[in-house]
């Protein structure tokens, strides 16, 4: 084949320069047409839009179209022309084929429709689909929009460690990280394993959670963030779940709670714009193929303000609807964590809007949290989007030690390990407050699919770890 350097084809379906010679590599999604003149749909990954490749067979060896088939690489050469079909603007008039990879007729992403759940067994050819082609450009597209609002907004990029060595007694939820013998562990007389010989000399788990570590950063760097995975063991199998998932956690020194919703909520609709303004053509697929009011539900959350709610009221506003008639399977009733049909209901029925939840009782919230002048509420944020329910957790940070120690006291939580953590309050505290996104919550918002084992390349669940 002559070589004629490459053109992606998102960049080539833009061009105009009708009758000049152009390359395109990629995998054929379709081939169709009669015995004159073949139509191959060829895509490279870099949009949901194929460019079409116009055949004439007269020009080719039968071995060679043989092995034309779905799934298949090809490089071809031709020559630019403006389509004469509806739905594109321009198509290659093939000259020469390279068959880069050939396809045998087992591959299993044929022309036709795949349930979610075949998909997620061939979690290795997914990606080649039109639907996860679009999440995945979407996802990189997310992660983009995060480090450039942070950047713009003048926060530091902060790597907390994956492996922490925090006391994880009792921490049923973290998965352990350990070089010792399984089939050979030393134990004490209390049967307890003596963890001397183990690479950190101590039990190490994988983390929860870069928070902690986020407070250190934010009184020394002022503003900053973390984005990475995070590791839950919790034999959940839901669609909202994963043990494998990754955070944006940002921490702000001197931020109160009016500060730390606005943060919120500037985030948040920043991402979305980016992804309205950035990935028109995938959303426009998933739109079309997944989730009909997509756009719609994006373009409203941009527009509108969000709602702030204290928890009280919100308890109150679910009681009149259950005086009302509204059936909800789980009580309501102060002092009980709302589920996500209660969440949704405040969002997506009564005020049709995102809802920023603010002041729960202490008792279902974390030690850190600081808490309210009235000592039965703390200033936790919780972010509910419509079809998601919560999107963000954040809150203001206890800074003063000594409440901090009595909230610990009060739950029994084993802090032997966390001396430098509590060190914060010791050494020139500072009021300040954080926050906590999901980033799958995130896509799952954003692309409109109904499973969050379905935003990230290879989902870790229960049982599920084989790709």
């Amino acid at each position: 084949m002559e070589t004629i350097r490459r053109t992606k084809v998102v960049d080539l379906l833009k061009r105009r320069d009708f009758g000049a010679m152009v390359n395109v590599k990629g995998w054929v999604r379709t081939r169709r047409g009669s015995k004159q003149v073949n139509f191959i749909a060829l895509n490279d990954g870099s949009t949901i839009n194929n460019v079409q490749i116009v055949v004439d067979l007269a020009n080719f060896s039968d071995e060679l179209v043989k092995l034309v088939t779905t799934g298949a690489c090809l490089s071809v050469n031709g020559e630019l022309v403006e389509s004469l079909g509806s739905g594109q603007a321009c198509e290659i008039q093939a000259r020469e084929i390279e068959v880069l990879g050939t396809c045998d007729n087992t591959y299993p992403l044929q022309k036709k429709g795949h349930t979610m759940e075949f998909l997620r067994e061939i979690a290795h050819l997914r990606p080649r689909t039109n639907t996860f082609g679009a999440v995945f450009r979407i996802r990189h597209n997310m992660a983009i929009a995060i480090h450039r609002f942070f950047h713009e907004h003048g926060f530091f990029y902060f790597h907390t460690p994956l492996i922490t060595a925090s006391d994880c007694e009792g921490a049923g939820q973290m998965f352990q990280v350990t070089t010792l013998n399984l089939y050979d562990l030393k134990k004490d007389e209390n049967g307890s394993i003596i963890y001397d010989d183990d690479f950190f000399g101590k039990q190490a788990s994988l983390t929860v959670s870069g928070q902690l570590e986020g407070e250190l950063a934010a009184t020394a760097l002022g503003a900053i963030y973390t984005f990475g995975p995070t590791f839950r063991a919790e034999n959940s199998n839901t669609p909202r779940h994963l043990a494998e998932f990754w955070m944006v956690e940002p921490e702000v020194a001197f931020a109160d709670l009016h500060d730390l919703m606005d943060l919120e909520e500037e985030f948040i609709k920043y991402c979305v714009q980016w992804a309205l303004d950035n990935c028109r053509d995938d959303l426009e697929f998933l739109n079309k193929m997944v989730d009909k009011g997509l756009i719609e539900r994006l373009q409203k959350v941009v527009e509108t303000e969000f709602v702030r709610l204290p928890y009280t009221e919100g308890i109150k506003i679910l009681e009149d609807a259950i005086a009302g008639g509204h059936k909800f399977e789980f009580p309501v009733y102060w002092g009980c964590d709302l589920a996500s049909e209660h969440e949704r209901y405040l969002v997506e029925q009564h005020f049709q809007k995102p809802v920023i939840m603010t002041d729960y009782p202490k008792e279902i919230k974390a030690f850190y949290m600081k808490q309210n002048a009235d000592g039965k509420t703390v200033q936790g944020t919780d972010v509910l989007f419509p079809q998601i329910g919560e999107i963000i957790g954040g809150s203001v940070r206890e800074e003063n030690y000594d409440k901090l120690m009595t909230r610990i006291t009060e739950l029994n939580i084993p802090m032997k390990d966390m001396w430098w953590y509590l060190d914060t309050r010791k050494y020139g505290t500072c009021p300040h407050a954080g926050f906590g996104l999901g980033f799958e919550r995130l896509l799952l918002f954003v692309t409109g699919m109904a499973n969050i084992r379905d935003v990230i390349p290879f989902p870790r669940t229960p049982h599920n770890a084989d790709f």
